[in-house]
């Protein structure tokens, strides 16, 4: 199997926050493209193409490892991933067809918000004080968004919250299969697992795309590699107290993105609530990897 060396914690602060950079660039790619193309293409279709043409971006990287990147006993939670970043990827697109980009990046911030309650129940970690009270600001941050009270919700932003919730359990899969897996054999399970559901999805929406369609699919599947492969080296690159401020220039982009190109603007309600959401995943971060760096830091705060 595929063994990594263990990175260098801090080794290179500005590298790493050039690559949180990309990640955060990367992404609002393809959310503008998915964004853009909505009115014409089904999203699932998008995300078929999507998972083909990163299939065909990450082959030079599976070929060089021959097979064994494929050998692994956890099968059975490759699959769990797969079906779970599977929904998470056609609910995502989806909501993009719906509601502004902004709004989808600001309610996606609150994945890890999902994670730590599910941490609690799958993998029997223990949440205090400090944690909770992150999870409240985090969480009230989504009632600012949503606003609930001044209007009807929008199902696209009930969508949203079902995949980040939806992403929050596959973080705890991901989680569990670190411990064993390299990271190529965690990045190509799932990526085989998603791409016949994303076509099983897509098939009553079907419609040939264009030639530019596809070119446009070909650079939303570059944009969505590059964009995970940047933060992979980001984190290898940098420690986490460093560069998870860079991923909220996600927000920005998205807000820049959409207004340019869809004329969305944002209101303070999503800036307040992005803030807040965003706020409490950072703290969380932050302390849990100051407990692993530093065990004898008191945990009856945690």
């Amino acid at each position: 199997m595929v063994q990594l060396k263990t990175p260098r914690v801090g080794s290179n602060t500005l590298i790493g926050m050039a690559f949180m950079l990309g990640n955060a660039l990367g992404a609002t790619g393809v959310n503008a493209i998915v964004r853009g193309l909505s009115s014409d293409l089904h999203p699932f279709e998008m995300a078929f193409f999507r998972c083909v043409f990163g299939l065909i971006v990450l082959a030079p990287l599976i070929f060089r490892h021959g097979i064994e990147p494929f050998k692994t006993q956890r099968l059975g939670l490759h699959a769990l991933r797969g079906v779970l970043q599977g929904a998470v990827l056609l609910m995502f697109f989806l909501a993009l067809s719906m509601i502004p980009m902004a709004t989808v990046q600001a309610l996606f911030f609150t994945s890890p918000l999902f994670a730590t309650l599910l941490a609690l129940v799958v993998l029997g970690e223990t949440i205090r004080a400090r944690r909770i009270t992150a999870l409240v600001v985090g969480f009230g941050g989504v009632l600012v968004v949503l606003r609930p009270g001044f209007g009807a919700l929008e199902p696209g932003a009930l969508l949203m919250l079902a995949a980040a919730a939806t992403w929050g359990s596959a973080i705890i899969v991901i989680k569990i299969l670190s411990r064993t897996e390299s990271s190529l054999t965690a990045t190509l399970y799932p990526t085989l697992f998603v791409t016949p559901i994303a076509l099983v999805a897509a098939l009553p929406y079907w419609r040939w795309p264009t030639v530019d369609e596809l070119g446009w699919m070909a650079l939303l599947g570059t944009f969505a590699t590059l964009s995970h492969l940047s933060l992979a080296q980001a984190f290898k690159e940098a420690d986490v107290t460093a560069i998870m401020p860079v991923d909220f220039t996600k927000l920005i982009w998205a807000a820049l993105a959409g207004y340019l190109l869809f004329a969305e603007v944002p209101g303070l309600s999503i800036w307040l609530g992005g803030t807040m959401i965003f706020s409490a995943v950072t703290y969380i971060a932050i302390r849990e990897r100051s407990l692993k760096a530093d065990p004898t830091l008191p945990r009856e705060m945690t």
